[in-house]
């Protein structure tokens, strides 16, 4: 097993962050880990303070894409012990996208070893408000330097960590797209790579200026069949049914979202996965048997929709039929502070002693 070299900051920049408002995506903690993929191995293991990194003009990720990431979260015990929720989970989910782009896998044990230590190092900066965590981002990008249409044959793995508060303080509004796509089965819309995400603000920044929060994605063919939104899996209850599309090709596999079927299941929800149509989600609508709608995902856990527009219809959702939604969330939210005892053998706490 590699060592683990620590260079730690001199000071800790924890005093200027307010708790209680934190930005997300926009305040580092005290430190990251790194290492590097040369020839044909993972070295260099190290955490030391958040930095710069010095990258060539001709960097191959710049010029072709090789860049995927995974996001996952660290919360707080309520006797202060931090908790990871299915972290295996999300290093299998990095190695596929790695895999679907060209890239090495790191290994599996080293990833869960490597966000365990990097959370222990900068355990302090664990928000400790309910609904609140420690965002963790772990990166991978080709460092090759040269112009040309290959994959590297060196890479750089980082993660670094970042407070954050609640992803969404409101519940959501949707718009879907007919004229641009997402992904393709067959594409990369399964991996958690870069351009996924930048080929989805265009359209993304078209629904914002429409008054919507994010799009609520549709087939590459028909625009027809519902895949999923910008930052989360999505799910439809449908009288006493919950119906998310199934992941088949053009859909992230969602941890947040297996974790929640497998929640629902267990309280003997009905859970369907298989395609939904937006035809079918309007005319549940008009029949009066669409009960709610909501996301899941790292980031936004589990977020209520209140609107969904497709062409001149717009779906309005109240309140006051929530139900799945809300327990699902408090439920999630339990294991998670471990208020709620884990009887699946999710949560990981990180009893590695603080580096000093």
């Amino acid at each position: 097993m590699p060592e683990i070299k620590f260079t730690l900051t001199a000071q800790s920049r924890i005093n200027e962050v307010d708790f209680d408002n934190i930005p997300f995506g926009k305040i580092c903690t005290d430190h990251m880990f790194t290492a590097d993929f040369i020839d044909g191995q993972w070295t260099n293991f190290q955490i030391s303070p958040v930095a710069p990194l010095v990258l060539h003009p001709t960097n191959l990720a710049l010029h072709y894409g090789q860049s995927i990431f995974e996001g996952m979260k660290a919360s707080l015990s309520q006797d202060g012990t931090p908790l990871l929720m299915r972290p295996e989970l999300h290093a299998r989910r990095f190695n596929a996208s790695a895999h679907r782009m060209c890239m090495p896998e790191f290994p599996e044990e080293e990833f869960v070893r490597a966000i365990r230590t990097l959370v222990s190092t900068d355990r302090a900066w664990i928000p400790p408000q309910r609904g609140s965590s420690l965002y963790i981002r772990p990166f991978m990008f080709a460092t090759d330097e040269y112009i040309g249409v290959k994959p590297s044959k060196t890479y750089k793995f980082v993660i670094i960590t970042l407070p954050a508060g609640p992803y969404y303080d409101r519940p959501v509004r949707l718009r879907t797209e007919t004229t641009y796509v997402r992904a393709v089965d067959g594409g990369v819309g399964e991996a958690k790579c870069a351009g996924n995400y930048a080929a989805a603000m265009y359209p993304s920044a078209l629904a914002r200026q429409k008054g919507y929060d994010q799009v609520l994605w549709l087939d590459a063919h028909e625009f027809k069949y519902i895949q999923e939104v910008g930052t989360m899996n999505i799910f439809f209850v449908i009288g006493d049914t919950v119906v998310t599309p199934s992941t088949t090709g053009s859909i992230l596999k969602g941890i947040t979202r297996a974790s929640i079927i497998e929640i629902l299941r267990d309280k003997g929800v009905e859970v369907q996965e298989r395609q939904i149509s937006i035809d079918e989600v309007i005319e549940s609508y008009r029949k009066g048997t669409l009960r709610e709608v909501f996301g899941t995902g790292t980031a936004a856990l589990v977020a209520n929709v209140d609107c969904i527009r497709h062409g001149d219809i717009e779906i309005e959702l109240s309140s006051e039929k929530w139900s799945i939604s809300l327990m699902a969330k408090e439920e999630i939210n339990g294991l998670r502070d471990g208020s709620i005892v884990d009887t699946r053998g999710w949560i990981v706490p990180i009893k590695e002693a603080v580096m000093a």
